[in-house]
């Protein structure tokens, strides 16, 4: 049961960040690199323009897109992006209801939606705070970025006591 949890994981992650590099071509906002896991490169091969690598250890994954063409977009472009992953994975959590990987999806989608630094969520946060200042502000920054963790730590804790 482990394994088919870690292997869900790992593919929700996966779709995860396609789905961010999918909405990234849609709204012609380039990318450099798409990776799965952390630490040493294992293999890795160019697919147009992009690299696509595996890492030693398979925990996290990522696209690295070029930030300042997508902070070229229009809002609603740039939050596409940004959100993309997380639709995608309440999509798959939607198609494989009561199963391990539509669970893994839906706690995927949940914990990046949250305000937690570096969390789509909280980049959402700041791409719409900056949107809505029309500059960036480091006051309204940290304080968002503090703020939107306490909560957030706040409510998984909550939830940890809830249903012990």
């Amino acid at each position: 049961m482990l394994f088919s949890y870690l292997l869900s994981f790992i593919v929700a992650m996966l779709i995860h960040e396609l789905g961010h590099l999918a909405a990234a071509r849609v709204c012609c906002v380039p990318a450099t690199e798409f990776g799965l896991g952390w630490g040493r490169k294992l293999v890795g091969f160019h697919f147009r323009g992009v690299e696509y690598k595996l890492h030693a250890l398979p925990v996290g994954a990522y696209v690295r897109l070029d930030i300042v063409e997508l902070q070229r977009r229009p809002l609603s472009r740039q939050i596409l992006v940004l959100l993309a992953g997380i639709i995608i994975n309440l999509v798959a959590a939607a198609l494989t209801l009561g199963t391990p990987f539509g669970t893994v999806n839906l706690l995927l989608a949940a914990t990046n939606i949250l305000p937690l630094y570096q969390q789509d969520g909280w980049k959402c946060g700041m791409v719409m705070l900056r949107a809505l200042l029309r500059r960036k502000s480091a006051v309204v920054e940290w304080t968002f970025t503090i703020a939107g963790s306490g909560v957030s730590l706040a409510l998984i804790a909550f939830q940890a006591l809830r249903h012990q």
